[in-house]
């Protein structure tokens, strides 16, 4: 059953007033965690504001996911077979808006700049907001001044690329506000990048309930799942398995996920003897159904961005288990209530933690409705409710944010200035002189000769 958290909704609407919301999105006509839970927070603003999706793209007749239909869906550019986009010639030449470092420019092109220039500078809209960094680009050039205008980073800062990295301090200057989905990357951003006027904010992502717990004793089964990559660190939850199924051989394991590590993880399962007890599932979409036949989740990941696949199995009434790595498992789960948190990359805390929960079918019951209590924090009616206080305190603070913002300005030109003055300091003194002529101090009157 989905959960809109209506009942926990009080009067934020009214401090913001009923406003016209615009989300900027890739393709909106895609499968992706950032599609979903663009939706679902669409949806749920849509009870109080008017809601729109810019999509970038449109690759196919209908939308993956449904979308509310009280938000309007407006694509950019039209890709599918047949479309007149594709004979303009516009879209056959590359974007020069959209930053050459955005990991998808190759899907854009200057068709879609000028789509976007277009859409965005002439919307009356009171809050834009960019769900990629170069889609945060467009916001910050684009949208009208009037606008709140703001991005928000699923990617972590740290996983950027030396090119993306340096992007936010360079184009993000001119935004309201920068939204993380953890607390600890909003810290990096505040810590790391220079944005004077910038509000610098932690919401999480909508991840609606995938269900209640089913009726009935669960079946000894521990689930994982994510894109079979090296971060993910299946390897070491597999390694760990080994020791647990060695003392419990009535358990299983399933992996659910695609990616270019199943050949490798198939080869250790067999190597370890897993063959009948751990078992690589594919992808599943979505993961609620699997996670609710599971009697715990386990994440071995060296990092998560915003640990999604947690709150899905916490929603599911299921304890989990994580490393405790950056960012996001320590603001998700309270170790010892909701789930245990072990130290990254150590296979045999990983494994005792197993065997704790496997013996303990109490404590697995317990943690598992505290679970299911603590995972409404993602509903989408409460973080629709922390996005419109954030809108709330953007629009009383714009004045003292737009001092600080010029005051940065003035700075940096500073900075900028007396950095060319001691370039050209050093030039003066590294700079080869000519040779002085040397001079023959004569009586007055007389010529040298």
């Amino acid at each position: 059953m989905k959960r809109t958290g209506r009942k926990e909704r009080t009067g934020t609407a009214h401090r913001t007033g009923r406003k016209k919301i615009v989300f900027l999105l890739h393709n909106a006509y895609a499968v992706g965690a950032t599609v979903r839970t663009t939706l679902d927070l669409a949806a749920a603003l849509a009870e109080r504001h008017d809601v729109e999706i810019v999509s970038a793209r449109r690759h196919r007749d209908e939308p993956r996911f449904a979308v509310d239909p009280r938000v309007a869906l407006v694509p950019l550019v039209d890709v599918r077979d047949g479309s007149a986009d594709l004979t303009r010639p516009e879209h056959a030449l590359p974007a020069l808006d959209l930053p050459a470092c955005e990991t998808r420019y190759e899907q854009y092109s200057r068709l879609t700049d000028l789509r976007a220039r277009a859409y965005l500078s002439g919307c009356a809209a009171d809050v834009v907001i960019g769900t990629r960094p170069g889609l945060n680009v467009y916001v910050s050039r684009f949208a009208p001044r009037r606008s709140l205008r703001i991005a928000q980073e699923r990617l972590r800062l740290d996983a950027r690329g030396r090119r993306l990295l340096r992007m936010p301090a360079a184009r993000y200057r001119s935004l309201d506000a920068v939204v993380t989905t953890t607390e600890a990357d909003a810290r990096a951003y505040r810590e790391g990048v220079p944005l004077p006027g910038v509000r610098v904010a932690a919401v999480p992502d909508v991840v609606p309930a995938a269900g209640g717990p089913p009726g009935g004793a669960r079946p000894n089964v521990i689930a994982a799942a994510g894109r079979l990559v090296p971060g993910k660190r299946f390897d070491l939850l597999i390694e760990a398995f080994s020791a647990v199924a060695s003392k419990e051989p009535d358990w299983q394991l399933r992996i659910y996920g695609g990616g270019p590590g199943r050949e490798h993880l198939q080869q250790l399962i067999d190597g370890l003897g897993l063959s009948r007890h751990a078992r690589l599932m594919g992808p599943r979409t979505p993961m609620g159904a699997e996670f609710a036949k599971s009697a715990m989740v386990v994440c071995a990941s060296d990092a998560e961005a915003s640990g999604t696949t947690l709150v899905e199995a916490m929603s599911c009434g299921v304890p989990v288990i994580s490393t405790d790595c950056p960012l996001g498992p320590g603001e998700i789960v309270t170790d010892g209530v909701d789930g245990l948190l072990v130290p990254v990359g150590d296979a045999r805390s990983l494994a005792d933690a197993m065997l704790d929960l496997i013996a303990d079918g109490p404590l697995r019951r317990t943690m598992g409705a505290a679970a299911l209590e603590s995972s409404r924090r993602f509903d989408p009616g409460p973080i629709a409710d922390r996005y419109e206080d954030l809108f709330a305190e953007l629009a009383a603070t714009g004045g003292r944010r737009a001092l600080a913002r010029a005051a940065g300005r003035v700075t940096s030109l500073a900075r900028r200035g007396a950095g060319v003055v001691r370039h050209r300091a050093r030039e003066w003194v590294v700079r080869p002189r000519p040779a002085r002529t040397a001079r023959l101090d004569l009586p007055e009157g007389s010529e040298a000769g």
